[in-house]
């Protein structure tokens, strides 16, 4: 693009692109204090997005009438990586093209938080100038706030019951994986299973893969552990990350099987049953400062995961941290196959069974399922999150069978398949990459973690942080709660 600058009839700097200008040549400071002023809003937001605020003169009236608002710039341009003095003296965050991806900036820069909190600001005379990229950059913002909001309300409804089961899973850490070299630990391919209807297709191709040379790590979502087992793949880790109650109908076909237990990456806000105990456990905190602490004071290995909303996000991140290898990806249909949502056999079928009568046969409770999960919408804003996130990963991401369109931009597995070749650098037995730590549960390892909790509560450094985060998870809705609160609500949950 060739923008230029050109001092305007005040002395300050205006840009044009193709003839457009993108602020006033005259006025541009009373420009921006008259459509801040046109805002007329009844609350201050949390977080502002701006996009496209070109030259930035609309960031000093908003920090004005708004203080405490956190700033987020987007630009359509790498241009103004040399034009951002005003937004960096009112201290915002600010994004161009060119460097770190879209949406991993603004989960940096932004936390789960409902849409009501934010407020996205156009300067729309950038669109005339822009255009197509003005218009991208407005669709993906969109896109990241149609998460977090979805993130947010889960939160909402599950926030306690996480904080509690993070407190009663610490005592199933007895037998505890870690990489004392660091990550990855793999430099084979990897296949990384969902639970979707595809996957029942993708069985045979899954075998051949695991069944090479040099054979494929298979990690499965806990939802996928069943299909697996039927079509006779054995995972050598699986993930969970649902903290549900329902969820554990699918960690009890770990245990109902013969053969070596698999590896555990567990989320430590998920259901997890007491059986899992016996298990060889990789945990996984969603990197907030209030598990960290815990984690480290009670020296517990552990691997950093956002929250995403599915198992199926965490697995792909889990895969990609773990191994430097390529990624197959089976069973991610994010969506149903006609009335089929997932593949079988399945956690929840017996239930479904269980439940049927002549007035509500099995086949109807499948159409009824179906329907409201489509309504529901959360499969188009996860496959959203994960077109983005495959864009980051060029030539290590594979499609195996009919996944989401989401992944119709990454190759086919069919042909690479037969010509992966044998790493010399491949290590041995999946398992000699992890170091397992023999951990003596104390007792009250609850307690202490709520210890934990309550003296950084009360101190100078944590508190502030550490209100805001678990504020959000057990007093939803409130604004940020008094320390002795929230100690208060920590001691209510119960075991």
């Amino acid at each position: 693009m060739n923008e230029r600058i050109v001092p305007g009839a005040k002395g300050l700097p205006t840009l044009y692109l193709g003839g457009r200008a993108l602020h006033s040549r005259y006025d541009p400071v009373g420009e921006a204090e008259r459509y801040v002023d046109s805002l007329g809003l009844s609350r201050e937001p949390q977080v502002f997005i701006l996009i496209e605020p070109g030259l930035g003169y609309i960031l000093p009236p908003l920090r004005r009438r708004f203080p405490a608002a956190k700033m987020v710039a987007l630009h359509a341009s790498p241009f103004f990586n040399q034009y951002n003095q005003a937004e960096k003296k009112a201290g915002a965050a600010v994004w161009t093209p060119g460097g770190r991806n879209l949406q991993k900036f603004l989960e940096g820069e932004i936390p789960d938080m409902e849409a009501s909190g934010l407020k996205v600001l156009e300067w729309r005379p950038a669109l005339a100038v822009y255009g197509r990229a003005y218009a991208d950059l407005l669709e993906e913002t969109l896109v990241f706030i149609k998460r977090i909001d979805a993130n947010a309300r889960t939160t909402r409804g599950f926030g306690r019951r996480w904080v509690r089961n993070f407190l009663k899973n610490l005592g199933l850490l007895r037998q505890l994986l870690y990489r004392p070299q660091g990550l990855p630990v793999s430099n084979r391919p990897w296949i990384v299973t969902g639970a979707g209807p595809s996957l029942e297709a993708s069985l045979p191709r899954i075998r051949e893969l695991c069944a090479g040379p040099d054979p494929a790590v298979v990690l499965a979502a806990s939802s996928s552990v069943p299909a697996l087992a039927a079509g006779g793949i054995s995972p050598e880790m699986v993930i969970t990350s649902d903290g549900g109650i329902w969820a554990l109908f699918h960690l009890y076909e770990l245990f109902r099987r013969g053969g070596r237990p698999p590896f555990l990456a567990a989320s430590l806000s998920a259901a997890l049953p007491s059986q899992c105990a016996a298990l060889p456990i990789l945990a996984v905190a969603d990197g907030s400062r209030w598990q960290r602490l815990v984690l480290e004071e009670l020296g517990i290995p552990h691997i950093n995961l956002p929250q995403r909303g599915t198992v199926t996000a965490a697995a792909l991140d889990l895969a990609l941290a773990l191994t430097s290898g390529p990624v197959f990806l089976a069973g991610m249909d994010l969506g149903n196959r006609d009335i089929r949502t997932h593949a079988r056999p399945y956690g929840f079928e017996r239930l479904q069974w269980e439940a049927a009568s002549r007035l509500r046969p099995r086949y109807s409770q499948g159409f009824v399922r179906a329907r409201d999960m489509a309504a529901g919408g959360s499969g188009g804003i996860y496959a959203d999150w994960f077109r983005g996130r495959i864009d980051s990963y060029p030539r290590r991401l594979y499609s195996l069978g009919q996944n989401s369109p989401a992944f119709d931009e990454l190759e086919a597995a069919e042909p690479l398949a037969v010509a992966l070749p044998v790493s010399p650098a491949s290590p041995g037995p999946f398992s000699s990459a992890f170091s397992i730590l023999d951990r003596q549960v104390p007792e009250g390892s609850e307690g202490r973690a709520r210890n934990i909790l309550r003296s950084h509560l009360t101190g100078a450094d944590e508190s502030g942080t550490l209100c805001g985060e678990l504020g959000a998870l057990l007093l939803p809705g409130e604004a940020v709660p008094k320390p002795e609160r929230l100690a208060a609500e920590l001691d209510g949950l119960g075991g």
